[in-house]
């Protein structure tokens, strides 16, 4: 997210799926513009010593060629390209509140999840250049905290998701708390009903509950009693669950004027990685430095596939 211009933030944007998509494309922009030679200016961009407005098939014309500015490894496609040398943080590791919160995406398996969990974690230790975060929370799709009023928002709540596919998905999380690579978990978006059942199936137990309350104003009070009985913190959040539809992705690298010109397009008759791409993963994460308050280091991945 530091790799581009700022971010532009509308009124009432700020849910993480449009702070993702804007960073994404301003992180696309500025490595095109970084990786690709500096054009010369031509006469015919210029009228009466003014620059003339580009037009949309100029901005398409004139865009780098995408294997300048991204990079492949064997399977793996990097957009774009990452100078790991670049990362790290100014501090110490100890100097830091390090949290990781991984979006699980619809429509993936959930075998998958535990590879994508070790995937996601090695990601950002390596973009930190730390070898632990201090907390891990973990998102399930179908999850939400929405209601008229605290009260219908938790009932509503008991009856989201599958609880045995985030059972199932739960001992990838407990093996990295028993590695100490990180040191507390965390669910996001489970009432009262949802967190009481997921606590008699575990081993390692969730430290944190993290849930949206935009809408229901209130933390409901049978969340807050089992909260305080099982010495479980409360955290709230503005994130949306949905945080990258297929769709979102496609618009992000597709050949349109805000696209990054990665996928093809038949209508255009422009030519790219053909296929339908299926998003798996987002891992939102930010470096805290404790004594100050002050976010350091802050950004997401996604990870998608790409089915020819």
């Amino acid at each position: 997210m530091t790799g581009g211009p700022s971010i532009i933030r509308k009124p009432g944007a700020d849910r993480s799926n449009l702070e993702l998509t804007n960073s994404l494309r301003s992180n696309f922009l500025a490595a095109q513009q970084d990786y690709s030679p500096p054009q010369a200016t031509t006469p015919q961009s210029m009228t009466n010593g003014d620059c003339k407005e580009t037009s949309d098939e100029d901005k398409l014309s004139s865009r780098p060629q995408v294997s300048i500015w991204t990079t492949r490894h064997g399977s793996d496609y990097y957009i774009p390209t990452i100078d790991w040398s670049l990362s790290g943080l100014a501090e110490e590791p100890s100097q830091y509140e390090i949290t990781v919160k991984l979006f699980y995406l619809p429509g993936t398996a959930v075998n998958d999840r535990a590879q994508y969990t070790k995937d996601a974690v090695e990601l950002v230790l390596k973009e930190l250049g730390v070898s632990s975060i201090d907390l891990l929370i973990v998102s399930f799709p179908g999850m939400s905290f929405e209601g008229d009023c605290e009260w219908e928002a938790d009932k509503k709540n008991s009856e989201q998701g599958n609880d045995e596919e985030e059972i199932a998905t739960w001992p990838a999380l407990e093996e990295l708390y028993n590695q100490g690579i990180v040191k507390k978990l965390g669910l996001a978006e489970f009432g009262s009903e949802k967190l009481s059942r997921f606590l008699t199936k575990v081993q390692v137990r969730p430290q944190v509950d993290q849930i949206n309350v935009k809408d229901c104003c209130n933390v409901p009070p049978p969340l807050v009693q089992l909260a305080k009985k099982e010495n479980i913190e409360l955290l709230t959040h503005n994130d949306c669950t949905d945080i990258l539809p297929s769709g979102t992705l496609r618009e992000l690298l597709g050949q349109g004027v805000r696209g990054a010109g990665v996928l093809s397009e038949s209508k255009r008759g422009l030519h790219g990685m053909k296929g339908d791409i299926k998003p798996n993963w987002v891992a939102k994460y930010t470096a805290v430095v404790k004594d100050r308050g002050v976010v350091e280091n802050k950004g997401y991945f996604a990870v998608a596939e790409l089915k020819e």
